[in-house]
């Protein structure tokens, strides 16, 4: 009875997600040209609190999970930077251990990252910067994305200031 009971601990305290999820999962990254062309093989480097993955673009690699986003920077010699972040969100597993009652479980999965899932396809564009979320990602499609745009700076920031003297 002991055993059980001893057994029946560690289990709660792995963490519903620690148990269900590994520490990495796959992440597709392709690039594309400005003008909408596949572009393979480009070096990109994707990094979380954790380190920095390598991989060539249209390839899969392990990421490990993380509750902190993950920034995508694909580099080609043909075309400027596409640059992104990929938004950490949590899985089922995290939600499991709130559902359950695994207050310890929920504290192990998000310290571990294993409570926390990124986009699994993405699209670099180049020349670009995007934001990428799984709450809008659909089975067998790559994920769509959002443009971050930089506001050019308004023309009264830009003329000079008058000060007047008396």
């Amino acid at each position: 009875m002991k055993t059980l009971f001893a057994a029946l601990v560690v289990l709660a305290c792995t963490g519903c997600a620690s148990v269900v999820n590994e520490t990495t999962h796959p992440i597709k990254v392709e690039t594309k040209s400005a003008t909408g062309e596949m572009v393979v093989g480009a070096e990109c480097r994707l990094t979380n609190d954790y380190g920095t993955t390598t991989m060539k673009s249209g390839e899969t690699a392990q990421v490990r999970r993380s509750s902190k986003d993950l920034d995508i920077v694909c580099k080609d010699p043909k075309n400027p930077e596409a640059n992104a972040r990929a938004i950490s969100r949590a899985n089922g597993g995290m939600w499991g251990n709130i559902i359950l009652g695994g207050g310890i479980g929920a504290i192990v999965d998000h310290n571990r990252g294993t409570a926390y899932t990124y986009p699994t396809w993405m699209q670099l564009v180049f020349g670009k910067t995007l934001v990428f979320d799984r709450t809008v990602e659909k089975e067998g499609q790559p994920t769509l994305a959002t443009e971050v745009v930089t506001p050019a700076p308004a023309a009264a920031a830009s003329a000079p200031q008058v000060v007047s003297s008396k």
